[in-house]
């Protein structure tokens, strides 16, 4: 297997996160997105990101293999310490350890600014379909990660109606007079 490098994504990126990212919604309820943003509209958004948190990409022979990052939770300060992950990969590299490397970098990030809490919001259905699979729950389940909630059939795509569970995983402590966060564009982090 090829040697999998891990590093913070750059603006350059975008047409191929976009290449990796169009797949998954022109084809698939993993997200629940109509259709693929503009490139613009890309770089936009994780320019947004990288304000604050990590976003990292995954490449194996100099090709980027998947992606992913952390954002917002709520978007209230109280929530500071709490995070929401996104990871996408290639649809080629599927089932390879590309997500877990890549969440495995992300959460060592979050350790480090000072978040205690994970999220993730998963599509789920109650059987298997052309367009989604059990895949995510499982990945997210086998990284330590507990479903806490799901909400049923709120999300229509592909003429179908899927559920939106969320699951989250607790990584840090949770004490009293907690400090604030380091955003990631401030901290010294070594890949």
């Amino acid at each position: 297997m090829d040697k999998t490098v891990i590093r913070t994504a750059v603006l350059s990126d975008t047409e191929r996160l976009l290449e990796i990212y169009a797949y998954y919604v022109e084809n698939t309820t993993i997200t629940f997105k109509y259709d693929v943003p503009s490139v613009m509209e890309f770089q936009n958004r994780m320019e947004k990101i990288l304000q604050k948190y990590p976003y990292i990409v995954a490449q194996q022979n100099n090709r980027i293999v998947g992606y992913a990052y952390a954002g917002s939770f709520v978007g209230r300060k109280a929530y500071d310490w709490s995070a929401e992950l996104t990871v996408y990969v290639d649809k080629n590299y599927h089932r390879c350890g590309i997500g877990r490397e890549l969440y495995k970098v992300l959460e060592d990030i979050l350790k480090k600014m000072g978040i205690t809490n994970l999220y993730a919001c998963i599509s789920v259905s109650d059987s298997d379909d052309e367009y989604l699979t059990s895949n995510s729950i499982d990945f997210h389940n086998h990284l330590g990660f507990k479903k806490v909630g799901e909400f049923h059939e709120c999300g229509y795509k592909f003429n179908r109606w899927y559920n939106m569970a969320w699951a989250e995983k607790i990584i840090g402590e949770h004490c009293d007079n907690k400090k604030d966060i380091v955003y990631f564009n401030k901290l010294d982090y070594n890949f």
